[in-house]
Formats: structure tokens, sequence, C-alpha cells
């Protein structure tokens, strides 16, 4: 059977990789074997549950086998990683990661990533739980693989008692609201209030929205401190009730899914807070305002955009430059003898195949391109039986 899997969303900074680590070890340490999967390109997710250690990156591991041409020989044991919790408690670990800094999108690399992982056989592997640690918001179609693609049965996200995690909460529900109503199977369960202060702020929200709060995680400076050291906080008694209580919970599946919900609008949300949005629109800035001021004599500078990706040759620039043409912004370009030349735009995957009939193709990826509509994958290795969607 199919692990379960468990996606971990929330606004960057708010305690996701610490909700993660405790609820992975705590259903680790009650006998279910778990992975956690940090789909993050810091890549810092489980550091905690190894010690400390820094994973190497299914990205990093993956180029590595891809420069000497050995892609095809990754295996398991390469990026999926084992530690013990205690005599007999196995856990396991797996960073995605991401492309290098400054270089490439890190929503495609986490499409890519998930593509892997199921080459690897993901969906046949003995494990009862694959929890995954999201970055921040629902940001591209990378970083919302696991809700388009319905590869997460379940949705948590953690908020705490402030503005900006809430409204980062509120945009995740309306993502997984969206998919549902487009066919996906995913399930809110609710909001986990991590370093709860004690306010009202999260109780307001969900009474505005229907959400519900599944725990509340309080401040606590030795747990602070705990985490800083990369050490569980399930050390702390009170800790370890509170995660042992929401792990049995998600276990006998006692959390009922939440369907019967609402996003709140910006009007609505700052009500929450007891703000409005003044009348009006904002204050428009002077046609030349910004150029009133003479520029600064000196050495003029001179921008350079360096493109994300450096073709390996000079049929991929050929290609990187035709699929500009027709529309689609070329964030990674690659070539296997299996699937000949795959470029990504974004979170889209275009599979051309050998570079022949370009003509063809590129007029049927200019139709989907001016279509208005956005694919995920997108197949015309044969021009006469292309697939889209």
């Amino acid at each position: 059977m199919a692990a379960r899997m468990l996606a971990i969303y929330g606004k960057g900074g708010i305690g996701k990789s610490f909700v993660t680590a405790n609820l992975t070890a705590r259903l680790a340490l009650n006998g279910k074997r778990t992975l956690q999967l940090g789909c993050d390109p810091k890549h810092d997710s489980c550091n905690t549950i190894f010690n400390g250690h820094s994973l190497p990156t299914l990205g990093e591991v993956w180029r590595k086998f891809k420069e000497a041409g050995q892609e095809e020989m990754l295996q398991i044991g390469d990026v999926i990683f084992r530690n013990e919790l205690a005599p007999n408690v196995p856990i396991y670990g797996c960073e995605i990661g991401g492309p290098e800094v400054g270089r490439g999108c890190g929503g495609q690399g986490i499409s890519h990533g998930f593509k892997v992982l199921e080459r690897l056989g993901m969906d046949r592997w003995n494990l009862d739980f694959i929890v995954m640690d999201f970055l921040g918001d629902v940001v591209c179609g990378g970083f919302a693989t696991p809700l388009a693609r319905s590869l997460a049965e379940e949705l948590i996200i953690v908020v705490s008692q402030d503005r900006q995690s809430l409204y980062a909460a509120n945009n995740i529900a309306r993502a997984a609201q969206y998919f549902r109503q487009m066919g996906g199977s995913t399930q809110l369960l609710g909001l986990i209030v991590n370093r709860d202060d004690g306010t009202d702020t999260v109780d307001r929200f969900c009474a505005a929205t229907g959400i519900p709060i599944l725990t509340r995680i309080p401040q606590n400076q030795h747990v602070r401190m705990l985490t800083d050291a990369c050490r569980l906080s399930l050390e702390v008694p009170q800790f370890n009730a509170i995660f042992s209580d929401l792990v049995d919970r998600i276990t006998r599946r006692a959390i009922p899914p939440c369907t019967d919900y609402k996003p709140l609008e910006y009007d609505e949300f700052l009500r929450v807070f007891d703000a409005v949005e003044p009348p009006g629109e904002p204050m428009r800035a002077e046609g030349d305002e910004l150029l009133r001021a003479a520029p600064p004599v000196g050495v003029p500078y001179t921008r350079t955009i360096l493109a994300q990706v450096q073709p390996e040759d000079a049929e991929q620039a050929r290609i990187m430059k035709l699929m500009e043409k027709v529309g689609f912004y070329v964030t990674g370009i690659d070539r296997t003898h299996k699937d000949g030349i795959t470029v990504t735009s974004g979170a889209t995957e275009i599979r051309l195949g050998e570079p022949t009939d370009l003509e063809h193709k590129l007029a049927l990826l200019n139709g989907l391109a001016r279509s208005g509509h956005s694919f995920a994958f997108i197949d015309v290795r044969q021009v006469d039986a292309p697939y889209f969607g």
C-alpha cells in the first residue's frame, strides 16, 4: 500500500521545519515508517532528525550523475538517507534542494525532484508516511506540486499570531480549494499555531474562514535553544504531549477534512485585524517624477542580464532561442537517450524529443502559448499525436 502523504505549508520562517521534524520523529517513535521530504532550496528541513547533518540534496546528486552521463544509474540510496532516533527506530530523510543560488527556478527544481523520486518508485516504497516540508507560500506551480497533482492526501498549514503568516495561510487555503474544484483530492485538515503567544488573532481568522485549529504550540525559550542545537522538542514533556496527541489523531484519521471553508477577500481579511482599505486608489507618481533629477556624473553603469540557463552546445542554444520566440522562457534544458530534448519553462515541462521536424513542433507550441492556458506537461515528440495537460 502506498505511503500516506502529508504536506506542511506556511509562510517562510514560521517554523514548518520545526513542526515537521517533531511530527515525523513522533511518528517514527510510534512505530510508523516515516520519510521526511524537504522541499526547499535551502535544504535545511532534515537537520534536526539527522543530529545536525546537512543531507546531500537530490538536485546536487542528480547533477553529478548527469554530468557523468549516468543519470539513469541513480539509486534510492544516493538520495534517501537513514538515521536511528533510538535503537531499532529508523527515520528516513531526503532534501530535494534546488538550483545553484541565483541560477534557475526553485519551483522547477521541486517539480524535477518529484519526477526523479517517482522514477525511483516512491509510490511502492515500504513506508507508512511521507511528510513534505514546503517552502513558504504557494508561489508557483512547482511549489504547488502536491496540491496540483494530488500527491498529498492531506494538507496542514503552520501559522502564528501575526498578519503575514495568516495572509500566506489564506492564499494556501485558496490554492487548495482551487485544485479541489479542478478535480484534485488533497484535503485541508487545518492550522497549527506555532509560537502561540496567547492572543486570539488566529481564532478570529478561523472564525471568519471556517478553518479549524488542530493544535497550539506555545513559545518556549528552552525549546528554541534545543531547535537551534538541532535537537527535538520531544525532550520537553509538554511538547512531547502536544505532538503525541496530534500524531495520534492523524494516525487514527480522527481529524475530519475541512471542506466547508471560505478563503477571505482582501477587505474581509483586513477586517479580521480591525483594519480597512482606504477609499479610492493610491496616489500615482507623475510621469516624469522619477526622471526629474539629472543622472550622476561618472562611469556609466551597464546592466547585464544573465540567462538562467547556459546551453551546453550550439544546438541547445538554437532551441532556446526558438522556444523563447514562441512564448516559452527557458528555465531548464536537458537531453537524455530515452526522451531526447526536454525543456522546462517555469513549472511547465516540454518534451521535444529529437531536434527534427522543429517547424511543426514549434507551431504547436506557439498555439498553446497563445491559448492563455497554463500547462504542467507538454509532449510534442510525436507531432501527429501531441499531448498536453
